[in-house]
């Protein structure tokens, strides 16, 4: 590739700080970029093409002209630099397909009865904000968990100044009504400090002061406000136990990190606060598409495969200026500023640091991950992103997945099922959900079968299983994977048969279609995967190594991971249910209780005396002797293993 194009000559372009546009042969502008000296920069463009990235090259392919705009300062060029690329969106600049602002809490802390509401703006007047979320129908759905434990008024500024009567937030018992009652502001404003404390991730200090209220309240015999408080704490506990910990230190901070797969650049941004990951975004920028591109790149990095990530110390070439590009398109004035966001590494460029600070009206410190903790930090958000991006190549993946099979619709709800025991005893059968080409954890289940125990026949179970699956009715799924071959498949076609009395062909009445998952033997020196469906002698011709058949043994290693995981639970909980019975004034009764409510025996070991209580027959002294009693079991068992 030659840039015959254009002709390019230094002495037309002035060394000062600035913008050049490169264009088309039509005049369309392809790229913008910034630089402190023009000239340096163009003609760092016109070295030797084999000195050029492939992506540059096919760039460069196509450059028939470039204008320059001058600046005083290189803080102005990269200001003029981020409104070029949002105006025009150049073919070869990182643009994020994300202009909105992203949904905050919003506190009017400035108010004698201040309300939260959820807001896209941030404004200096005062208000306190917490967030950001990047689904909605997440933030609405904290919001009413919010509003459930703390009972702040939910109305506007308008309805609160002419309501008469209290609505039914109030009866409900949700809202204080300070609209028409006379509540104590020093009241209501201890309940708004609990709500910051909790909304700023300061969980640890609210649920101390909670139980420190509470036992004040039982100790002056306000029964109901402690039952209260404690329903309140209650509810605090369970919010918190959902959150996960990414920081032992208690920290605000954004953490943005780069990833390249064989198309696309993957960028990832999460968002914790108080040390907890909040939310995180991704964004997927698609590469030059031209064949040349695509031939060059294949060679000179190996095909590393589909969306495999580079294994070099850092993988985008030109990453400080994509990672500059993102950070001033994603932080814009209207959007939260945190005063610490973590990048990759070192960006050589002071005034990005400015932009940003007089964009949050306040300091911000764009902090390279050279430390071992923010390191981790890099790596989670990344492997974050690229977790999301396979999620997103899934939908390209199920039709070619589902023409192969030769499923005459979509693959909407696929499910996996896997046999497990362990020398014929506690037989089970696991079945794991995608929808939408997503797992969903809450549709999977567990089928146990007492009437098998002692026999190791897999095949049997996976017919008992279709009688037991179909008897539970819809969803149906549009394909059903089975670890294992012919035999297994077998087993499960004929059972369904006989049970709905269809043929495979007739899948789309009945909900299934039908295919197994089979290691074989070795080729080239890797573990050869088969696909079977029925009536057919041979395994699918499915390429090693493509997306579908690395999706179908993503699933079925799903599968296989939850029936282990969950065989091994029921194991455990067996033997501790035996010695929770054996714990003085425990019967069956109580130990089943005591598992209803905690689920597990790291639940029960954070739990509170207080919390014991909540149980039939549990009075405040035998729960403190409970509490004691559990702990020592839990030394037991830890010296057990």
């Amino acid at each position: 590739m030659d840039y015959r194009v254009f002709s390019f000559h230094p002495q037309d372009y002035p060394e000062c700080p600035g913008c050049y546009l490169m264009k088309d042969a039509s005049g369309r502008i392809i790229y913008v970029g910034k630089a402190n000296s023009l000239r340096s920069r163009i003609n760092s463009y016109f070295r030797e093409p084999s000195q050029l990235p492939a992506k540059t090259r096919a760039m460069m392919g196509k450059v028939a002209a470039i204008d320059i705009l001058c600046t005083h300062s290189e803080k102005e060029a990269l200001l003029l630099e981020d409104s070029l690329i949002k105006k025009h969106r150049p073919r070869y600049n990182i643009v994020l397909r994300d202009d909105k602002s992203y949904i905050l809490f919003k506190l009017d802390a400035q108010s004698t009865y201040p309300r939260l509401s959820l807001t896209r703006k941030v404004t200096r007047n005062g208000a306190l904000y917490f967030g950001p979320f990047t689904s909605a129908q997440a933030a609405r759905q904290t919001l009413k968990a919010v509003n459930r434990i703390f009972s702040l008024r939910k109305c506007k500024d308008t309805s609160f100044r002419n309501r008469t009567r209290p609505c039914l937030q109030h009866h409900m018992g949700r809202c204080m009504a300070p609209c028409v009652l006379d509540v104590d502001p020093k009241e209501y404003a201890a309940m708004v400090h609990n709500l910051k404390l909790f909304l700023s991730g300061r969980s640890k200090e609210l649920i101390s002061l909670l139980r420190h209220e509470m036992h004040d309240a039982s100790q002056k015999l306000e029964f109901e406000k402690a039952a209260s408080l404690r329903d309140q704490l209650q509810a605090i506990q369970r919010t918190v136990e959902q959150q996960t910990v990414v920081l032992p230190e208690e920290e605000d901070c954004d953490v943005l990190a780069l990833a390249e797969t064989e198309q696309e650049l993957v960028v990832g941004i999460s968002f914790i606060r108080q040390g907890k990951l909040l939310d995180h975004k991704t964004f997927f920028w698609r590469q030059e598409q031209d064949p040349d591109f695509l031939v060059q790149s294949k060679e000179e990095q190996g095909d590393p495969g589909p969306w495999k990530e580079q294994q070099a110390e850092f993988p985008v070439q030109g990453g400080e200026d994509i990672l500059r590009t993102v950070l001033l398109q994603f932080y814009t004035p209207q959007r939260f500023i945190p005063a610490q966001i973590i990048v990759p590494f070192q960006i050589n460029d002071p005034n990005l640091e400015n932009v940003l600070a007089e964009r949050r009206g306040g300091d911000v410190h764009l902090v390279p991950a050279w430390r071992q903790r923010d390191k981790k930090m890099i790596d989670l958000a990344r492997t974050n992103a690229l977790q999301a991006r396979n999620e997103d190549d899934t939908s390209r993946v199920l039709p070619v997945l589902a023409q192969k099979l030769g499923a005459s619709g979509p693959l909407e709800r696929i499910e996996g099922v896997d046999v497990s025991h362990l020398g014929g005893q506690g037989v089970v059968v696991g079945q794991v959900v995608l929808e939408g080409g997503r797992f969903k954890p809450e549709a999977y289940r567990l089928y146990t079968f007492p009437e098998l125990e002692g026999s190791r026949d897999d095949y049997a179970a996976l017919a008992a299983w279709v009688e037991k699956r179909l008897r539970s009715g819809p969803p149906w799924p549009d394909l059903v994977l089975i670890d294992g071959g012919k035999g297994q498949l077998g087993a499960v076609h004929k059972a369904f048969k006989q049970e709905h009395g269809v043929q495979n062909s007739d899948h789309a009445q009945a909900g299934f279609y039908l295919a197994a998952l089979a290691k074989g033997g070795r080729r080239q020196g890797e573990l050869e995967e088969r696909i079977f469906v029925p009536e057919r002698k041979n395994p699918l011709p499915l390429r090693p190594g493509s997306r579908e058949l690395l999706f179908l043994q993503h699933i079925r290693d799903a599968a296989h991971r939850f029936v282990l995981s969950r065989q091994k639970r029921s194991r455990s909980k067996k033997v501790l249910h035996s010695d929770l019975e054996n714990l003085p004034g425990v019967g069956p009764r109580t130990a089943r209780l005591l598992w209803d409510r905690f689920g597990s025996l790291q639940a029960m070991l954070q739990a509170e005396p207080e919390q014991f209580t909540a149980i039939p027959g549990i009075g405040p002294r035998k729960a403190k002797s409970l509490y004691a009693a559990l702990h020592g079991l839990a030394s037991d068992h830890d010296r057990d293993q």
